[in-house]
């Protein structure tokens, strides 16, 4: 994605300055924006890049489970204490195409190769201070497609726990904040409606 221009018709880019730059940046903006009235408004804003990424839920049809994840995750403890925190696979893009990074991800944090997965969407995460926009998809597996461990990079800090969990299961543990994963929420409850839709049909 191409960077934007330093000026338009509502906004002025002033001044950038880099705050961080370890695993992502973080730069401070000075801004001038023209609001809805016509007037300008000077503004300063941080934004964290640390570039874009890909999630997916995998779905076993025979089983009615789906394939989640449990791992720490340090800003979730900081936040409200929890060891662990369940989520769908993801993964960054380090350059890679989404489809082919999420594939690696899969075989890399659960053990399961899986050659087919549906482009569902592509949403931005955080919009008031990241620049991340995550490739949601979805796909299939079964327990013949376990080629690996999976378990996550070890040299990388993961220690990941897979998960099998039937879907209406995965339901209710949204329902009382045992999944809390906003990337995870969405792509469960797009399965959930898929598969009302389909039973309607």
């Amino acid at each position: 994605m191409s960077a934007p221009v330093k000026e338009t018709d509502f906004l002025k880019i002033l001044n950038e300055e880099l705050l961080s730059d370890n695993w992502g940046k973080v730069t401070k903006y000075t801004l001038d924006y023209r609001r809805r009235d016509g007037t300008w408004q000077r503004q300063t804003r941080e934004v964290y890049d640390r570039g874009h990424g890909a999630a997916c839920l995998l779905h076993n049809p025979e089983t009615g489970c789906v394939l989640l994840t449990r791992q720490f995750r340090l800003p979730v403890w900081l936040t409200d204490g929890s060891a662990a925190f369940i989520e769908a696979p993801a993964g960054l893009l380090e350059g890679a195409r989404p489809d082919e990074r999420m594939r690696a991800e899969l075989m890399e944090e659960t053990g399961f190769e899986v050659s087919e997965l549906e482009h569902l969407f592509d949403l931005q995460m955080s919009p008031g201070s990241i620049t991340e926009v995550l490739s949601y998809f979805r796909g299939s597996y079964q327990e013949r497609q376990r080629t690996g461990e999976g378990g996550g990079a070890e040299s990388e800090g993961e220690d990941i726990e897979v998960l099998h969990v039937p879907l209406e299961e995965a339901l209710l543990m949204v329902s009382d904040s045992r999944i809390r994963d906003a990337k995870t929420v969405i792509l469960l409850q797009d399965l959930a409606l898929r598969e009302l839709q389909a039973a309607k049909d």
